[in-house]
């Protein structure tokens, strides 16, 4: 563990406090071909349902969110950082529709296993989250894209069967995650970090580098 005494100390009398607590999303975006193919399919799914689109995230594969002091960030980037130079860049392939009944309808990921390993190795930073007195982090076991979000459960009822039955195929490649911290009044997001993954030819990540 590379973690300073007096950040620890610091943060967790913060934490102790109940002061200002932060709410962080570590997330991937698609390409700009499968975001510009997904956000037509997004527009033509409130349009055919007659429903207002919720103040959502561009369309996003969510890998880990969590809430941490602010005052924490740094450590969080350095840490984050250090875990994402261990994996390699990675294909996505989008396949299919289906559901979170009764309020989500998204697009499945084929492959979750390298969301599966980055969030095996982001247990570290639960860890830390943890041990400064904050709440644990949530990891997606299941990653996948959303098409409609929030919606009525009669609306998700009337949509999920018409989806069932279409057909979506993409792949792009993941080569960074994005930080994003949530504003809890606006929903808005803001970018803290980008995280470069090396790319999938590059040598192994070397410990003693």
């Amino acid at each position: 563990m590379f973690m300073q005494a007096g950040f620890t100390n610091t943060a967790s009398r913060l934490a102790a406090t109940g002061n200002g607590l932060q709410e962080y999303l570590l997330v991937v975006w698609p390409d700009a071909a499968v975001y510009k193919e997904m956000k037509l399919i997004e527009q033509q799914f409130y349009i055919d349902y007659g429903v207002k689109p919720p103040p959502e995230l561009k369309p996003h594969i969510k890998v880990a969110g969590f809430q941490a002091q602010e005052v924490m960030e740094e450590t969080l980037i350095r840490w984050i950082e250090r875990i994402c130079s261990r994996h390699r860049s990675f294909p996505v392939t989008l396949n299919n529709y289906s559901g979170f009944p009764p309020h989500t309808i998204y697009l499945r990921v084929q492959d979750p296993g390298p969301f599966n390993r980055l969030g095996r190795e982001l247990r570290a930073v639960d860890e830390l989250i943890r041990s400064s007195y904050c709440p644990p982090a949530h990891f997606v076991a299941k990653p996948y894209l959303g098409v409609a979000t929030r919606l009525p459960e009669q609306v998700y009822g009337k949509a999920m069967p018409d989806y069932s039955r279409k057909t979506f195929h993409a792949s792009f490649m993941v080569s960074e995650l994005l930080l994003l911290r949530r504003d809890r009044l606006s929903g808005a997001c803001r970018t803290l970090n980008i995280f470069r993954l090396p790319p999938p030819d590059s040598c192994p990540f070397n410990e003693s580098a």
